[in-house]
């Protein structure tokens, strides 16, 4: 069958319906099997669409084009569409400010005025001084899709190095700009990757990669370098600083303290565990110093007093303590402790106007502490209610800024007064919505082997727990990141419509330090999805809602956890949404970054961990004959870091294998990567998509569909 005629075949179906049910799920685009088979450890695993991994032939191209033709044919029916975008631009529409960060003689932040596709970065002398623009990433390209996705400043606050990003790749440029002429020099950095820019006098420390051979910037990425470059050199002079030839999955990323007296080099082999290396610059000559090299534990260097180095690490403190040495005394057991472990994790730290600030996660949600740099704590930072917190500044300063959110608290500014304890409102989002209007309370539920594990509920007051609520529930479960709370317009959009938002702080996460995250890696990973479907089945049984109104969502890690929970108890929920997910357990560590995720995932070289991720692959475990959820898998073409071969795999075998009447699509967004840099324009939309898929097929009617129906 023609592609146009299957699009208006759908077309017409889809507008006599009243019922999502009624849809056809027979008319998806052909797609070609070949014979592929590997063997792991004596077992063979066939991988029919092992073709689609090349992501940048012209038969792909062309499967893409008729996939989206089919999905965006599907969601352009669905009739309340427009005015759920309208609604979602109108919330998006309001000035967004990151908080101010100074350097020598100017404070520099991050404005956005509504629907601008990208922040803009701007600078001023003092707060009360007109702000100047720096730089507009939006005069970069017609569409948005060129981002500032990284920047430093000298310390004499003469340059500025940034980094840029085409279509949300992880591959950047640096270029540099001469501040008091606002005039970009010559300078011109290529294939940097996984980087910062940490300056020491007249040039800064970045890490690339070398060129890639050929056409294809997906390939592996191998033999991570660190370097200098002085400002006004090409690129071919740049000193190379440390690499490590013996060890070719091994990135490097430096940083200098506040005083560029140190140059730390962190090195590590995966996700989690680092080595740590340090150099003092003020001795010409001066060797690099290894404080740590066994890449088990996890070590950041905060800042230095003088000769000491203040360290944060969970080595023999799973919740994290800080600690200090001296180069003469570098080993672990010569480290004296500032700060002890506690039973809460402590999340970052700073040194600021000579104290040092504490952020501790307590049930996942951000509490800041003062201590002296001797350890002795002086005081706390008062936040306004259970939420997030992002802090930073310098040791020299006497204020500092930090934003706080929470789930209907919209990002807030705050100054900080270091010397008097005290805090000030300094730029408060004006946005249409009364945060009165909804609750949030957290729950603790029950996973499958007996773990407590806390959820945040949110919705709007008053509503009836009658079992018939649609609800979004949403959560990552890896790589020790904490899901904390944090305010999102389109999940305004989804409760003001009366949706529920559940986000659970499920094992693999870091809300409890490293004895959570390991309970959820490696041999353990299949309690991170024991815990997802706890959550729902709490949700079902506690009268929020029914399987009938139940969608999951997740990106990356959060997409394999969708990936696996739809396949593990497809009963359990009416809609999946995984996002630029990883679903192909067994090829993951062949593409770009993938093999560090190993530390976190195991790998199919060990036969013990291949018959691990064999189990829960999401790709590897769709079964015929089975009533999957209505499926919007969705991904980027651009995306380097987990590339779309894994959702295009997983949703081409989905739709040949399901043959069911809930619809099975896949949505690829173009010149887009894994998320980062992605005009807002891109993202409004695809949250319209999202809500709007699920909705439909939950059968259930906004209010903002009311007046179109």
């Amino acid at each position: 069958m023609k592609l146009h005629h299957i699009i208006f075949c759908l077309a017409i179906m889809l507008s006599s319906c009243s019922n999502p049910k009624e849809t056809t799920t027979t008319l998806y685009p052909s797609t070609k099997k070949v014979d592929t088979v590997d063997t792991y450890h004596g077992v063979e695993v066939s991988d029919p669409y092992r073709w689609l991994e090349d992501d940048r032939s012209d038969e792909t191209a062309e499967w893409v084009k008729s996939q989206n033709e089919i999905t965006f044919g599907y969601l352009n029916q669905i009739q309340y569409r427009d005015k759920l975008k309208k609604r979602l631009e109108e919330m998006w529409n309001y000035p967004k400010y990151s908080a101010p960060f100074k350097t020598e003689g100017r404070y520099f932040f991050y404005k956005n005025n509504g629907l601008q596709n990208q922040f803009v970065l701007y600078s001023q002398k003092t707060l009360s001084d007109e702000p100047e623009v720096i730089l507009d990433p939006n005069t970069w390209s017609k569409d948005g899709t060129v981002s500032l996705s990284g920047l430093g400043v000298s310390a004499d606050g003469k340059y500025l190095a940034y980094t840029s990003s085409v279509s949300g790749s992880d591959w950047n440029k640096i270029k540099i700009m001469d501040l008091d002429s606002k005039q970009l020099l010559t300078d011109s950095i290529e294939w940097v990757k996984f980087s910062g820019i940490s300056w020491k006098g007249n040039g800064f420390y970045y890490s690339r990669y070398d060129k890639p051979k050929g056409s294809d910037l997906s390939t592996k990425n191998e033999f991570h370098k660190l370097f200098y470059h002085k400002v006004g050199d090409d690129q071919s002079k740049d000193q190379l600083v440390y690499e490590d030839k013996t060890a070719p999955q091994r990135n490097f990323y430096a940083g200098t303290t506040e005083d560029e007296r140190f140059l730390i080099v962190n090195g590590s082999e995966g996700t989690s565990g680092n080595m740590l290396l340090v150099k003092d610059l003020s001795k010409s000559n001066a060797p690099f110093v290894t404080l740590v090299d066994d890449f088990k534990n996890d070590h950041a260097v905060i800042e230095n007093e003088g000769d000491e180095l203040f360290i944060l690490t969970n080595l023999n403190s799973p919740n994290k303590r800080i600690v200090k040495t001296t180069l003469d005394k570098p080993k672990p057991d010569q480290w004296v402790d500032v700060v002890a472990e506690t039973e809460n994790r402590i999340e970052n730290a700073s040194v600021i106007g000579g104290k040092l600030f504490v952020e501790y996660l307590v049930d996942a949600s951000d509490r800041i502490f003062i201590y002296d740099l001797k350890g002795k704590k002086t005081g706390e930072v008062k936040l306004p209610a259970i939420g997030s917190v992002a802090f930073g500044g310098r040791k020299k300063d006497t204020e500092c800024f930090y934003t706080f959110t929470s789930f209907t608290f919209p990002s807030t500014v705050y100054r900080y007064d270091v010397v008097k304890n005290t805090s000030e409102v300094y730029k408060k989002p004006e946005i249409k919505f009364n945060p009165e209007d909804f609750e949030t309370k957290q729950v603790f539920y029950t996973s499958k082997d007996g773990t407590k594990v806390p959820m945040f509920i949110v919705h709007k007051k008053g509503l009836e727990l009658n079992g018939n609520n649609p609800t979004y529930l949403y959560s990552y479960g890896g790589f020790d990141i904490s899901m904390t709370p944090g305010f999102s317009i389109s999940q305004l959009v989804w409760l003001e419509n009366g949706g529920i938002f559940a986000q659970p702080s499920i094992r693999g996460g870091g809300e409890y330090g490293e004895k959570w995250h390991k309970g959820g890696m490696l041999l353990n990973k299949q309690n991170v999805f024991d815990d997802f479907i706890a959550a729902a089945e709490y949700l079902i049984k506690e009268k929020y809602t029914s399987p009938g109104r139940l969608a999951i969502a997740g990106g990356s890690n959060g997409g394999l956890l969708v990936g696996a929970a739809m396949t593990q108890r497809p009963d359990l929920f009416k809609v999946a949404l995984p996002a630029v997910g990883v679903m192909d357990m067994l090829r993951y560590e062949k593409f770009t970054i993938g093999w560090a995720w190993a530390t976190e995932y195991g790998s199919v070289k060990d036969p013990e961990h291949f018959k691990n991720l064999m189990k829960y692959s999401p790709l590897h475990n769709i079964r015929e004959g089975v009533e999957y959820p209505a499926t919007m898998v969705t991904t980027a073409d651009h995306d380097d870091r987990v590339v779309p071969a894994h959702s295009f795999k997983f949703a081409a075998t989905l739709q040949e294998k399901y043959k069911g009447n809930n619809p099975v699509m896949i949505r690829i967004e173009t010149k887009a990567g894994h998320g980062a840099g992605k005009p807002t324009a891109k993202v409004i939309e695809e949250a319209v998509d999202k809500f709007a898929f699920a909705w439909y097929n939950m059968n259930y009617v906004p209010p903002i569909a009311k007046d179109d129906m």
